[in-house]
């Protein structure tokens, strides 16, 4: 008997081989056959144009966007909410694909900081870039650089260091339409 479940195992192990053989030769075929572009950016830069300026006119702030940014910042997110307090949104994804993003709204900056940063708190100390006086708040997912000023909070957040914050912050101009 031990014979014979023996043989029966050797063949069930070669079966799996065989059939593992199989695979593989099946998807190198389709692996072949299915175009791929290794140096191509899964990410998309998104133009927020268009919206900038919408957001600008229809805006009771000067609404801020980047300027002079290289081009591995790739912009991935654009709104403009008017009905939630002229809730303004851009994101990026920074030259070491960390997120970055511009949130500005005339919201309560004590309701509305947390909400963005998804619940950084403000730790006290400041920031200065490019002149401005700039607040820092940490989180334990995203920081963020917050002003207030001219009627809105201006929030500058997301995964990226404070260093790469502070690049977004030093970039941001307004041009009110």
């Amino acid at each position: 008997m031990g014979g014979v479940a023996g043989m029966r195992g050797r063949q069930t192990v070669r079966g799996m081989f065989q059939s593992l053989g199989v695979i593989m030769v099946a998807a190198g075929v389709m692996y072949l056959f299915i175009p791929h572009d290794e140096d191509a950016n899964p990410v998309q830069a998104k133009d927020y144009r268009v919206e900038l300026l919408t957001a600008q006119r229809a805006a009771p702030y000067a609404v801020l966007a980047p300027e002079g940014l290289g081009e591995d910042w790739k912009a991935t997110v654009v709104s403009y909410k008017r009905e939630q307090h002229d809730a303004w949104q851009l994101g990026f994804l920074d030259p070491d694909t960390q997120y970055v993003a511009i949130h500005q709204s005339t919201e309560e900056p004590k309701q509305y900081v947390p909400d963005v940063t998804q619940q950084a708190t403000d730790s006290g100390k400041t920031q200065t870039v490019a002149g401005q006086v700039w607040q820092r708040w940490e989180g334990p997912k995203y920081d963020a650089l917050v002003r207030t000023e001219g009627g809105a909070t201006t929030v500058v957040t997301g995964t990226a260091s404070f260093e790469r914050l502070a690049e977004m912050a030093g970039a941001l101009q307004s041009k009110k339409a």
